[in-house]
C-alpha cells in the first residue's frame, strides 16, 4: 500500500502544478507521485476551494455527525415511544 502524503506536502504540490510551469505529469514525477495521484488531489483542491462542485471535508463532517445526532434522537424517540405505551397498559382498569 502506498504511504500517505501530509496534507502540507499535498497542498505544496498542488500549488505548485497550479503555477503551470511545468505539465502535471512532469511535476508528478518531480515530486515522486502518479500523474493520477496529483490529479486527484487537485480535483479535492478544487472541490475545498469552492471552484468544483462537490462535497468538502467540513461539510462531510457536519453531514457526519447530523446523522450521528439523528440516529440517536430516533432511538430516544423510540424508547419513550416504548415507555409510554407501557405506561398506558399500566393504567388500563382492570375487569
Amino acid at each position: 500500500m502506498p504511504r500517505a502524503h501530509p496534507q502540507e506536502f499535498r497542498d505544496d504540490v498542488v500549488a505548485i502544478a497550479r503555477r503551470g510551469e511545468a505539465p502535471i505529469a512532469q511535476v508528478a514525477k518531480d515530486f515522486g507521485i502518479s500523474d493520477s495521484c496529483l490529479r486527484s488531489w487537485m480535483v479535492k483542491a478544487d472541490v475545498e476551494d469552492g471552484n468544483r462542485p462537490g462535497v468538502t471535508k467540513a461539510e462531510s463532517a457536519e453531514l457526519r455527525e447530523l446523522k450521528k445526532r439523528n440516529r440517536l434522537l430516533e432511538q430516544e424517540n423510540e424508547i419513550l415511544l416504548r415507555a409510554a405505551a407501557y405506561l398506558s397498559q399500566a393504567n388500563l382498569p382492570r375487569k
